[in-house]
């Protein structure tokens, strides 16, 4: 835990710096003193000079989507590499689309990229999650560039195992530009168990992973977690300067949802009352930051009114509903540095003050939770401590196999 607060206190001024520029909330106080500095973390994408001439002569195809950008400007790198004489041939969208604008789980159609005339396929939508043979047709070498947030059920994920299958498959090199991990620094939650295998949950890891996309890769080629065993053949361009100790805030949101730098690094708390019957927000400008219900109505004076809101939720829960709950806009994400922990009593909080027990979950929680028995423990008025003890043999099973590939300290 102390070297987590000192890498804390050495990069701290630079988020503070970032947040100021984006606009973005942070709790993250500035540390001065000797010994302090800014660390400066450069992205894979950005280090175009470790990248472009092994790319050159090549038809690329790119997985990307807002969040794939370069530098102060933000350039889309789709937009540097075309500008540098590399033949982008197709673009592959996840979910949200590849601009981003897409509401969470809407299906996302085939187009033509307006700006550089580049073909964009989606990869999700009509159940059609994994690049085809004829979509990776006259493709030398597929890049991936997409931030990712941390959590299992963050679904860029799942959509980096489909385009790992697919390169193997179709004998075609997968490239990574890694990106840091907002929520990095912490492993916790429950082990996936695989008999609840989903689009948000494919293999047996944690809530909470601690592991870059191209750490993520490495585990799924060395665990042989790809259909039929497969490895996919990869080229990892590495973030500089990063450590899994070193805070991060996002120069873009990650998707509609997730558009405050608080927001990401609560997302795999707050997710999970995704599988329950109250409200987190969605709907509202500030998603993940509050949970309620309208039957919480007397035992919470805080509330909030969900409504749809075009290419963030049409059609969210509770809409047009007062709900009553818990306000988090204010709350220090610092918790999370100091305890490496996802918070679990908000859930068990809020699950004992509803009244309606018997309709509180949804079936979809056990996706999200990766297991039934978290379920069964808050139902049954387990304590926190009891609860994450079960964790314990999974989690430490976990970091022994995390341990293999790490790429950052």
């Amino acid at each position: 835990m102390m070297r987590i607060k000192l890498f804390v206190q050495f990069s701290i001024i630079a988020c503070a710096l970032s947040c100021a520029v984006l606009g973005q909330k942070s709790n993250y106080k500035p540390v001065t003193g000797i010994g302090a500095k800014i660390v400066t973390m450069i992205p894979g994408a950005a280090q175009t000079d470790q990248y472009i001439d092994y790319l050159k002569g090549k038809n690329i195809g790119m997985v990307i989507n807002q969040t794939s950008v370069i530098g102060g400007n933000q350039t889309l790198s789709l937009d540097s590499l075309i500008e540098l004489g590399i033949a982008i041939k197709k673009i592959y969208g996840p979910e949200h689309g590849f601009r981003g604008d897409a509401s969470n789980g809407a299906d996302v159609n085939n187009s033509i990229d307006v700006k550089t005339g580049v073909p964009v396929i989606s990869i999700y939508g009509n159940k059609h999650y994994k690049p085809t043979p004829y979509d990776l047709k006259g493709i030398d070498l597929v890049i991936y560039d997409i931030q990712d947030v941390g959590a299992r059920f963050y679904t860029y994920l799942s959509t980096l195992q489909y385009v790992m299958e697919a390169c193997a498959e179709n004998n075609v090199e997968l490239m990574i530009l890694d990106r840091p991990n907002p929520n990095g620094f912490y492993v916790d939650g429950p082990i996936l168990d695989t008999a609840y295998h989903s689009f948000v949950g494919m293999n047996p890891i944690p809530v909470v992973h601690g592991l870059t996309t191209a750490e993520y890769a490495k585990m799924l080629n060395g665990e042989g977690w790809l259909k039929n065993h497969e490895k996919c053949k990869l080229k990892i361009i590495k973030v500089a300067n990063y450590t899994h100790s070193t805070p991060y805030i996002l120069p873009v949101n990650p998707s509609p949802n997730l558009n405050t730098s608080t927001s990401v690094l609560l997302y795999p708390s707050v997710c999970l009352f995704e599988g329950t019957t109250l409200s987190l927000g969605r709907g509202t400008m500030l998603p993940f930051l509050q949970i309620g219900h309208p039957a919480l109505q007397g035992k919470y004076t805080y509330s909030f009114t969900p409504v749809s809101i075009k290419g963030m939720s049409e059609d969210p829960p509770q809409k047009n509903k007062t709900c009553y709950g818990i306000d988090l806009k204010n709350y220090d994400t610092n918790t999370e540095y100091n305890s490496g922990q996802l918070n679990l009593a908000w859930l068990i909080e809020l699950y004992k003050a509803f009244p309606d027990k018997e309709h509180f979950f949804n079936a979809y929680f056990t996706k999200l939770a990766g297991t039934t028995d978290l379920r069964k423990q808050i139902e049954a008025g387990k304590s926190e401590s009891q609860i994450r003890a079960s964790w314990e043999p999974g989690l430490n099973k976990y970091k022994r196999m995390r341990a293999k590939y790490l790429l950052y300290p």
